[in-house]
């Protein structure tokens, strides 16, 4: 014990290894997660040892979390400010309304202090973030004395675990399980019924699948049918569709060949092209054979971020169409992404400035094209001065102090690290040739300040821990319950009566609002299918950005 107490950075790794070993621990369909378990281990752990660590190490590590938490969201979070998410926003101002509205009734009613009010709030919620917003607004609280600070914040840290237990177990069940039998559907039939409706295929890929038949392919074919026409005509009969990148002729290979070049039987001729596009090429030039030795080239793979305004909201068909170079230099599109989200390459598939596009074909084709529609993607190094000019903005908007009368409100280094991450995501996502920061870093950074966060505010709160549930035990349940129920059913009521939203995106989008990412893994493996995801990621962003604020307005409103 005396060797954690006096190297509280032992004691730190050390919930965080044993905290996500109690996270991984399963009940149903229910895990904890490592941030959980974390703070678990480190509430024991510190009431055990009283070890101490440093204030500013939180500080910190949470500032980098919650940079790197609106970074990821900020694309999506700006993409969805238009008028077909405003009945999603709805569901938002509900969850936001009820948890700060009950944390506030519950304070009044049960005399409970700031910190306790406050981590039911954050616990219900199952917003992690509103933790350390919490925490660093009580620490700016005027009139307390440092021993009322430390106590009313490990007060957070203890309401919190008790009532993200209830309530994530709570909103797991409520959503996967009896949401669907209160609208009476089948999960699995209705997405797959939507799903149909909206995008007439199946679902997508998960992360360790592959098409079995990939969209863009190249062959060999021997003229038999095409003798005397030239690789132009040959590529205009198919509407440029596909590419003669490569005929052999005896000996020779013409790599590629020029455009008025005559084919003639026997001859060897590699086209490249979409599936559907090279079958019917090889009924015009004749059968195919088996790979050619010396009859193949290589294909350039970039990815290129659409800059031009001119491009956004028009189809992949009509972009095409729009810049022949696509034709000419047999260039292919092969992948959109869109943020995070895959979406299929088809013709009709309407593309967005800040959309990135996966181009295929001849190196020289895909400089000239590239030119003209954007910009090439760059995301293999962390751009650190653009990472670290973020979290400076970030927390000097937290050191704004506005009044609301009496009432001081002030975003602190979270709230406003949080803004910037959006505000400096969002115009990275814009041209992304700066300001670098690879998703798997991305990720890595956000949990791991995480995590570091809660072990740290754990290790301080753990002495005050065992008091508090003595004082409140049965509260704490209940709250947390009550706090998931409440804004899920009048959500449920408001989107399906009013709102009209179809009941997987409903089911999502509720899973959404609470930030809950168990409850929608839970959904969609009841789902056997991606819909509800759809819903998830518009309330999932807007609440990501709101919930953390209502830390500070809820100390505010108590601390006043």
């Amino acid at each position: 014990m005396g060797v954690i107490k006096d190297h509280p950075e032992l004691a730190v790794f050390l919930c965080l290894g044993a905290g996500y070993l109690v996270g991984k621990l399963r009940v149903g369909p229910i895990t904890l997660g490592g941030i959980c378990g974390t703070l678990i281990v480190s509430l024991l752990l510190g009431a055990w040892t009283k070890v101490q660590v440093d204030g500013d190490v939180k500080t910190v590590f949470f500032a980098i979390f919650i940079f790197a938490l609106g970074y990821m969201a900020g694309p999506q979070f700006f993409a969805n400010l238009n008028r077909k998410s405003l009945r999603f926003f709805a569901l938002c101002g509900i969850e936001l309304v009820c948890v700060v509205g009950i944390a506030y009734g519950l304070a009044k009613g049960f005399d409970l202090d700031v910190g306790t009010a406050s981590g039911i709030l954050a616990g219900a919620a199952t917003e992690s973030a509103v933790v350390g917003t919490a925490t660093e607004a009580i620490g700016k609280l005027d009139g307390l004395t440092a021993e009322q600070i430390t106590t009313y914040q490990g007060h957070v840290a203890t309401a919190y675990t008790v009532c993200y237990l209830f309530g994530l177990v709570t909103i797991v069940i409520y959503t996967s399980q009896l949401m669907p039998m209160m609208l009476r559907i089948n999960l699995r039939d209705a997405s797959r019924e939507l799903w149909e409706r909206m995008r007439g295929g199946s679902g997508g890929l998960e992360a360790d699948e592959r098409e079995a038949l990939p969209g863009m392919v190249g062959r060999t074919f021997l003229v038999t049918q095409a003798d005397g026409r030239t690789v132009r005509d040959l590529e205009s009969s198919l509407g440029n569709r596909i590419t003669v990148e490569a005929v052999k002729r005896g000996s020779q290979v013409l790599t590629p060949p020029p455009p008025d070049f005559e084919l003639t039987l026997s001859d060897l001729v590699l086209a490249v092209g979409r599936r559907a596009n090279i079958i019917e090429a090889g009924r015009i030039i004749g059968p195919e054979t088996p790979a050619v030795p010396g009859l193949d080239t290589p294909l350039a793979t970039t990815q290129v971020s659409l800059t031009d305004t001119s491009v956004s909201g028009k189809s992949l068909d009509g972009l095409q169409k729009e810049h022949p170079e696509f034709a000419t230099s047999g260039v292919y599109v092969t992948e959109v992404l869109r943020g995070d989200q895959m979406l299929p390459a088809n013709p009709d598939t309407v593309v967005q400035r800040g959309d990135v596009l996966t181009l295929v074909g001849a190196r020289s084709g895909l400089g000239r094209l590239v030119a003209k529609i954007g910009s090439v993607v760059k995301n293999d190094a962390t751009d650190f001065i653009y990472l670290g000019a973020g979290i400076a903005v970030g927390s000097l908007i937290g050191q704004i102090v506005v009044k609301l009368g009496d009432v001081p409100l002030s975003l602190g280094t979270g709230g406003g690290c949080l803004i910037s991450g959006l505000l400096f995501g969002w115009f990275r996502s814009r041209s992304q040739t700066f300001g670098a920061f690879p998703p798997q870093a991305a990720t890595t950074l956000k949990d791991m300040g995480l995590a570091v966060f809660i072990a740290c505010t754990g290790l301080v709160s753990g002495p005050q821990a065992w008091p508090l549930l003595k004082e409140y035990g049965a509260l704490l349940p209940v709250a947390g319950v009550a706090m998931v129920l409440v804004p899920a059913t009048l959500s449920l009521v408001i989107g399906r009566r009013f709102l009209r939203i179809e009941p997987p995106l409903l089911i999502g989008a509720i899973a959404g609002q609470q930030c809950s990412t168990p409850a929608i893994t839970s959904v969609t493996q009841v789902a056997q299918s991606s819909v509800p995801m759809l819903g998830y990621t518009i309330t999932y962003a807007l609440s990501n950005f709101l919930l953390p604020l209502t830390g500070p307005l809820l100390v505010g409103i108590l601390g006043a």
